[in-house]
């Protein structure tokens, strides 16, 4: 394995201002009504301090090159295959319309491994978003790279099942069907441009989705909502999701939310039982 602690520490910066035309395609593709006042539900912060690298730096996947150079964020891991594994986020304080906005990026820790599903890499990522000065989200992103799929790799996820998702035990429960329309929003919201979320061909005949695969920080968002509904507007002072199975749009995502004795616990589950996303909260 090669050494890439070197990149350990390094940061970047980014500026940026939460307009009313950015809020308002934020609200509009999650059927969201304007809010009063201008203080933005909890999830805006992935649309903001999005990656700016010009197109002739994109990768095949759609991701922005990394290579060994100082001014790479990021490390040239061989493996090609990029997921947004897990977040961990605070909330001190909310964003509003209008505000500006500025991030600091640092990566936390690489690691690598191998074992039977090849080799891994990991990158932790801390994210200090700040809203006219004032710190609004505090996140732990964590990356995983793994090897190219092989040709006749099975598709993932598997087909469904004929088991049905069961919300019973369940305090909150909501059910929707992502479909590419949402997908590509989502994509343009936060300027992300891998291709397995747009790209049918190579989702399926290059890194061997069933489908298009709807984002990680997508269903969190959704999850978002779920608790914003049932607890009120900002009301999450912590939040972590973690993916643990593709969810594939078109195909329909049950939601769900319950109170635990330290907080609450909210899920994502496929049509059939299959669990999509781990999250939990706190007030």
């Amino acid at each position: 394995m090669s050494d890439f602690s070197a990149w350990i520490g390094r940061e970047t910066r980014a500026t940026d201002r939460l307009d009313e035309g950015l809020a308002a395609r934020w609200l509009a593709t999650f059927d969201l009504p304007h809010p009063h006042p201008a203080i933005m539900p909890q999830g805006i912060h992935f649309a903001l301090c999005t990656p700016e690298a010009p197109t002739a730096k994109l990768g095949e996947d759609g991701h922005p090159a990394r290579d060994d150079s100082p001014d790479s964020f990021l490390p040239p891991f061989p493996m090609p295959r990029r997921m947004w594994a897990s977040s961990k986020m605070q909330f001190p304080s909310p964003i509003a319309i209008g505000a500006v906005i500025e991030r600091t990026s640092r990566v936390a820790s690489v690691s690598e491994k191998s074992g039977g599903s090849g080799r891994l890499a990991f990158v932790d990522v801390e994210h200090v978003t700040k809203t006219n000065g004032t710190i609004a989200v505090i996140e732990t992103q964590t990356l995983v790279y793994r090897d190219p799929a092989t040709p006749d790799a099975s598709l993932s996820p598997p087909p469904p099942g004929e088991g049905t998702f069961d919300p019973a035990g369940w305090d909150a429960h909501r059910s929707l069907t992502p479909d590419p329309r949402l997908l590509f929003r989502y994509s343009a919201l936060t300027f992300n441009t891998h291709r397995i979320h747009y790209d049918a061909p190579y989702a399926e005949g290059v890194e061997r989705y069933r489908g298009l695969v709807v984002h990680g920080p997508l269903t969190a968002s959704l999850l978002l909502q779920l608790a914003a509904s049932e607890l009120g507007e900002n009301r999450l002072r912590t939040f972590q999701f973690r993916g643990l199975s593709p969810a594939i749009a078109g195909e329909p995502l049950h939601l769900v939310m319950r109170a635990k004795d330290e907080g609450f616990e909210l899920a994502a589950f496929a049509s059939d039982g299959r669990q999509v996303t781990a999250a939990a909260a706190t007030i």
